[in-house]
């Protein structure tokens, strides 16, 4: 079981709510357009900021929340000017701690400040890409990158999928590891629990016949009977080039470790 202790028992800021409508997967004609989604508990969406909408204002942590809609916790900011924001939480954030969000600051969890101010061997999270456009990478429950050097205007990250990239020391990240690194140990146990989480059951191929899918027919429970795997409607799947002709390849230094 997960322990929740540390979390305040108190309702959401209802300033930062807003309510998500839910498609169950359909599109505009009403028809099933992404497969297995649907149903789901009722929940609404916590407004997070993942930029640097108060920039120099210290803040302190007046809570620590739970958000239905990602894997980390959030931590409920109260700025020295009166606003309150909602931020991805780090790892061993405590409330009353102080942090703030500056081009140069001290070093400790919480704290978001520039790349290029940020010292080798730092761990860092909710990176931005291009500069000004909000963190987009490291952002899950327990994961983190690691500043390995910076020249030329670049800061070399090791990212959680291994990847050693460049991005621009112009770009802001928060100091620390994301909350909750013991989201992926997770068992759910039984099958209702994925339908709370708004997913509805899958079918094997091989399960299906051969009019649903390329994988399907055959007598008993037979193999694929094909080479390579297909998707439903017949394109290759597994191992396929996904990636091509980007223009931040150049910003790859080494590509991500594949599992044999």
């Amino acid at each position: 079981m997960e322990d929740f202790s540390a979390l305040t028992k108190k309702k959401p800021e209802k300033n930062l709510l807003v309510s998500v409508k839910r498609n169950g997967g359909r599109g505009n004609t009403g028809r099933i357009t992404v497969r297995h989604q649907g149903g789901g508990a009722k929940k609404l969406y916590r407004i997070i900021d993942f930029g640097q909408e108060k920039m120099d204002v210290p803040a302190k942590v007046a809570a620590l929340e739970y958000d239905p809609f990602r894997t980390s916790f959030i931590m409920l900011l109260e700025y020295n000017d009166g606003g309150k924001r909602y931020r991805l939480a780090p790892q061993d954030i405590k409330i009353g701690d102080e942090v703030i969000c500056g081009e140069k600051e001290q070093v400790r969890p919480g704290n978001r400040m520039m790349l290029k101010n940020i010292p080798v061997g730092t761990m860092v999270c909710n990176i931005e890409l291009d500069p000004g456009r909000g963190g987009k990478m490291a952002k899950g429950a327990g994961s983190s990158a690691k500043v390995l050097a910076q020249e030329g205007g670049y800061v070399h990250l090791i990212l959680p999928s291994t990847e050693v990239r460049k991005v621009k020391d112009e770009c802001f990240a928060t100091i620390g590891v994301i909350s909750r690194p013991e989201h992926k140990y997770i068992f759910l146990g039984k099958a209702g629990k994925s339908r709370y989480r708004g997913i509805r059951p899958s079918v094997r191929g091989t399960a299906m016949s051969v009019n649903d899918h390329p994988h399907g027919g055959g007598e008993g429970r037979t193999g694929r009977g094909m080479a390579g795997p297909k998707t439903k409607w017949g394109k290759p799947a597994y191992g396929v080039r996904t990636r091509r002709n980007k223009r931040s390849d150049k910003l790859i230094i080494a590509r991500r470790k594949k599992n044999k």
